[in-house]
């Protein structure tokens, strides 16, 4: 499986708990940390963590292991690293503090693969 598809898989186990505005960030051209950026908000702090869960669980029976996982103690922002897709799932707050689609806009939006969302 190549890295757009890790991102696809992850956002469609995303799109299955209802998380919203679902974007993936094509970063490979600007940056060396990954290919895509996987960006998700939750309604709650408890759907932050079962959103990070679900994808966790959806790429594990891919056989895609989890590399890190960051943030799972405030449960605001839930950082997934499998190297070459970074997903992030925010609450609506912190989504709105740290602005990753601003911060990294020179990015280009991707299809997700769900409902015609994206660009590409």
């Amino acid at each position: 499986m190549d890295s757009l598809e890790t991102a696809r898989l992850a956002a469609k186990a995303l799109d299955s708990k209802k998380g919203q505005d679902i974007k993936i960030i094509k970063i490979q051209d600007i940056s060396s940390i990954a290919d895509y950026f996987v960006i998700a908000t939750g309604n709650s702090n408890t759907q932050v963590k079962a959103l990070a869960n679900e994808v966790e669980f959806r790429l594990d029976q891919a056989g895609i292991s989890v590399s890190a996982v960051e943030g799972q103690g405030n449960d605001t922002w839930i950082l997934l690293d499998y190297i070459d897709v970074i997903v992030h799932v925010f609450s609506d707050e912190a989504r709105k503090y740290y602005s990753l689609e601003r911060l990294w806009e020179d990015g280009k939006i991707i299809d997700t693969g769900l409902s015609g969302t994206g660009e590409e």
